[in-house]
């Protein structure tokens, strides 16, 4: 069974930080076969589809949307099978539930974590 989970939203004031975390679990992301996998952050804002954030590869290499580049990073840990995104300069726009998957082995989607940015 293949989870992730995500954690670290909540409500911060525009201009605030959050860290969010992805575990990832299971068949596929197990042991060593998570570091081959590209890993991604994805969010959906209320009333819209959901969208790409930031991806990173195996190697490490990443992209970002035009409307967070700048202001968030994507990083990984393999040894812990996790993929986190630093937010920083967070804007009401911002406020979305974000959600990780891999871009090449796409799973069933987590719960997501919630990311509310408002004064």
């Amino acid at each position: 069974q293949v989870q992730l989970v995500e954690s670290g939203g909540g409500l911060v004031q525009p201009g605030g930080s959050l860290r969010l975390s992805c575990a990832a679990s299971g068949s596929i992301f197990s042991g060593t076969t998570f570091r081959m996998y590209a890993m991604a952050w994805y969010r959906q804002a209320p009333g819209k589809q959901r969208e790409l954030v930031a991806d990173i590869t195996s190697a490490g290499s990443t992209t970002y949307a035009n409307s967070v580049k700048g202001r968030f990073t994507i990083s990984r840990d393999n040894a812990k099978n996790t993929v986190y995104l630093q937010m920083n300069s967070l804007k009401p726009e911002d406020t979305a539930v974000y959600y990780c998957n891999s871009p090449t082995r796409a799973v069933d989607w987590g719960q997501g974590t919630q990311v509310t940015v408002s004064s």
